[in-house]
């Protein structure tokens, strides 16, 4: 029950931008998706993999071959002889190679959608980092004024000799420190742009909002899981490779038939001629040998592979999930501890009216300071966990 509260109250604390900032993130990530370059040239693979894969159906060549024998005694004349002749495996052996041609091109899919959300979650990640960065900037931005409003008073009080050059220095340096804070966020800020201006093929992203948020409900582990089960490209593609190796099994049966072949036959000597149909056959006794037990050991294989990876992606989700739900119970604590006072707003208002010194009122302030920071560091945190959960919706 009181987890069900704490999902309600962060939820409501969370998203308060509303549908259209999430849809900004959606309409971001989607043309990231259109300009990658990586994603891109993938596709570009997959198309002449697909294509490679159907051309293995063609039917060999047809040949031609032909003889004139003029010498010799040539009693009877000379002697012609010509033949075109077409070879093809077993008729099966085509819809079968086309079955494992279609789960080739869904095993290409699969590892297609896994590369996208790859390149998707890193772009998310981005935009996450970049809107917790402006965060911080309006935060430190406001601290910096209210160093130099500090630095000023104290030089004002230094100049009526009310206190010592200990103090003055002290204030200063912290007012130095607030402007490099700021210089710093400002050039990580630059570099995300950057990193996300590299994912978006080159092209420059404008209009990140420092509140863009996500919703902080995600559902239960074992629904959550579900869906990723049906969704996950991952474990589609495990599937994949499973009925393409099945198919496998049943190509190499098909191509234990024999290869057959049609065509026609002409020969002719001295004004007499014969002709008609060839017909040939060919019985794979040595090329199929060990084919079938091979792809029947593929296929075992892959069965236990994806048991195996199934597992494995499983125990890592958990792990991920129950971070997340750690993560959420404490930054309930900061909110509930914390709530809406501004307590570094309350501090400087004491300071002014003499409260306190400035070396108590900067102790203090770092107090608080570091406790707010922690609480933004959390949110963060919190909506990066998010997003890689549900990385599969992407």
């Amino acid at each position: 029950m009181n987890k069900h509260i704490v999902f309600a109250i962060c939820g409501c604390l969370f998203f308060v931008t509303g549908f259209s900032q999430t849809k900004n993130v959606e309409e971001l990530l989607n043309e990231i998706e259109q300009n990658n370059t990586e994603l891109k040239g993938y596709q570009t693979f997959i198309e002449s993999q697909q294509l490679e894969n159907k051309s293995i159906n063609n039917l060999p060549d047809p040949q031609l071959s032909g003889y004139y024998m003029p010498f010799g005694d040539n009693i009877t004349g000379d002697y012609t002889e010509y033949e075109i002749s077409q070879s093809f495996e077993f008729p099966t052996v085509y819809a079968s190679r086309n079955k494992w041609n279609k789960s080739k091109s869904q095993q290409l899919s699969s590892a297609y959608s896994a590369k996208r959300q790859d390149v998707l979650l890193q772009a998310k990640g981005i935009v996450l980092e970049i809107a917790f960065l402006q965060k911080q900037k309006t935060i430190e931005t406001e601290r910096k004024i209210q160093s130099k409003q500090v630095f000023d008073q104290i030089q004002e009080l230094f100049e009526k000799e009310q206190v010592g050059i200990l103090d003055l220095n002290k204030s200063k340096i912290a007012w130095i420190q607030e402007q490099f804070v700021v210089k710093q966020i400002e050039s990580d800020i630059q570099i995300q742009m950057s990193k996300l201006k590299t994912l978006n093929g080159g092209n420059p992203i404008d209009g990140i909002s420092s509140e863009i948020v996500l919703p902080i409900e995600i559902g239960t582990f074992e629904n959550l899981w579900q869906d990723k089960l049906a969704k996950d490209p991952q474990l589609q593609e495990l599937k994949a490779n499973e009925d393409a190796s099945l198919q496998k099994i049943k190509l190499e049966k098909n191509k234990v038939l024999p290869n057959l072949a049609l065509g026609y036959n002409y020969q002719g000597v001295s004004g007499s001629n014969y002709s008609g149909i060839y017909g040939g056959v060919s019985i794979p006794l040595w090329s199929s040998k060990n084919k079938v037990k091979a792809a029947e050991a593929n296929y075992e294989y892959q069965q236990s592979n994806t048991q195996v990876v199934t597992t494995s992606l499983y125990t890592q989700f958990q792990e991920t999930y129950n971070q997340y739900e750690l993560m959420l119970e404490k930054f309930h604590e900061y909110q509930i501890t914390m709530g809406n006072l501004d307590s570094e707003q309350l501090l400087f208002k004491a300071y002014q009216l003499g409260e306190y010194s400035f070396m108590d009122y900067y102790l203090e302030l770092q107090f608080y300071r570091t406790a707010k920071d922690r609480k933004l560091e959390m949110e963060k945190e919190l909506q990066l966990l998010q997003a890689q959960l549900l990385k599969h919706q992407l």
